[in-house]
């Protein structure tokens, strides 16, 4: 993991430092590249001249002592990223101008998995990724490089009570999905067409009890071969797309 201070964290890898330049520029303290460059960190220093971010160029053993992780040569020096609440949810879903597509990770505490989810969330189209604050992972540097850029363009909203926050989406009009392996019902039976929540739990022990009990539905994804079950960040994607791909259909 990278260093964090009280008011700052480093993040590293050259997507991620990238796509911190083109979104939140002004969270950027200083910028690390290592003297030993490439065209890709080329570009990069390119991107941060052109945003006045100061940059300071080292040794590669630097980066090293600086960073646990595959730095790639390069780390940024930042501002703490934001989480949001529900209030600020709320606010937000009032102003989509289309029918909600929002993710929940219950449980999901493995920082490789929430980065490999936000990162398809993003690509996905989803408006906002809800996780519980307590048994959950957060925004690591871990989490943030898996991500590839997705941490800083997909909000994250982190919620007190999980519960109480799916019943108050139910009372907006939003249709809860849960993933679980016990129903017969497939994810393919389910009309994605309006505002619609998907609900994943951690690998391993699935959706918690009260949040399974919250969903309006649960769903499963057909399983043929040996395995029983997917990664959560898999399971994510198949799951995220089949709204993707049902929401194509409706609009052509």
């Amino acid at each position: 993991m990278s260093k964090k201070t009280q008011n700052t964290e480093w993040l590293f890898g050259i997507h991620t430092v990238q796509t911190l330049i083109k979104t939140s520029s002004e969270r950027i303290v200083q910028i690390w590249v290592s003297r030993k460059t490439n065209q890709r960190l080329d570009k990069l220093l390119l991107q941060a001249k052109k945003a006045d971010i100061t940059v300071q160029r080292v040794n590669p053993e630097e980066l090293d002592s600086k960073i646990d992780g595959n730095h790639q040569g390069v780390c940024a020096e930042c501002t703490l990223g934001e989480l949001h609440d529900e209030k600020w949810l709320r606010t937000h879903l009032e102003r989509l101008d289309h029918p909600a597509l929002l993710l929940i990770l219950d449980g999901v505490t493995d920082p490789h998995n929430l980065g490999a989810c936000l990162r398809t969330a993003d690509a996905s189209g989803v408006d906002a990724v809800i996780i519980p604050k307590d048994n959950s992972a957060g925004l690591t540097a871990v989490a943030r490089k898996v991500a590839s850029g997705a941490a800083d363009s997909i909000p994250l909203v982190a919620v007190t009570n999980l519960a109480r926050c799916m019943a108050q989406l139910q009372q907006n009009g939003i249709w809860i999905t849960g993933a679980a392996d016990e129903t017969e019902q497939s994810i393919y039976d389910i009309d994605f067409s309006g505002a619609v929540a998907l609900a994943m739990g951690a690998e391993g022990s699935g959706l918690r009890r009260l949040t399974r009990e919250h969903c309006d539905q649960l769903a499963a994804i057909p399983m043929h071969g040996e395995v029983s079950s997917l990664n959560v960040s898999v399971a994510t994607g198949v799951c995220l797309y089949e709204v993707v791909r049902q929401r194509q259909i409706n609009n052509t």
